[in-house]
């Protein structure tokens, strides 16, 4: 029998996955039924918004979440969707935090490390400014109705604890998606 060697690694594993779910996404996004399922949410009340938060974190999914959101206003009270589709969105932004916080940073910094030999932007990030304003700017792009991925990066690299940035999560999507399902509410 032939032992696995341990020695050969992929070495940008991390950021293939990452390149090959956003090829999937896009191609998600283009497949009818996959579009047609995501509108239907809204027949399902409570587990619509749920699942619907989960999508609105997405880049490519934001926009039919927030017509699923929409549609659900028209029986579920804002805060009722704002409360059930923050859970959604924080299992959502737990999925990008942990493999952006575990692994990407590594791969991305090993990339970094080759091309800017100086360190000069490495010195910026861990500059005393900086410490507080990446979670300040992820936290209003995860408030935002913009997709979660840029804000839940600049948290990842914050290196915020888990506990910590779920509830952070959990606030600031469920007021962002609170304010857009109040907003459609008076359109």
């Amino acid at each position: 029998m032939r032992k696995y060697n341990n020695n050969r690694t992929w070495r940008y594993k991390n950021l293939t996955i990452v390149f090959f779910s956003i090829l999937t996404s896009i191609l998600l996004f283009r497949i009818e039924i996959f579009h047609s399922f995501l509108l239907h949410l809204g027949n399902f009340g409570y587990i619509g918004a749920f699942v619907a938060g989960v999508f609105f974190v997405s880049t490519f999914t934001v926009a039919t979440s927030a017509l699923t959101l929409f549609i659900l206003a028209e029986t579920l009270s804002p805060l009722e969707i704002g409360v059930i589709a923050g859970l959604g969105a924080v299992v959502g932004d737990m999925l990008i935090f942990r493999f952006i916080k575990d692994n990407l940073t590594n791969e991305i910094e090993d990339i970094y490390n080759h091309i800017d030999r100086k360190k000069h932007l490495k010195k910026l990030f861990h500059s005393k400014y900086f410490n507080w304003m990446l979670p300040v700017l992820g936290g209003v792009i995860i408030a935002s109705p913009l997709p979660d991925e840029l804000g839940v990066s600049l948290i990842g690299i914050s290196k915020m604890s888990n506990l910590k940035f779920m509830v952070l999560s959990y606030v600031l999507n469920s007021i962002g998606i609170f304010f857009v399902v109040s907003a459609s509410v008076f359109i």
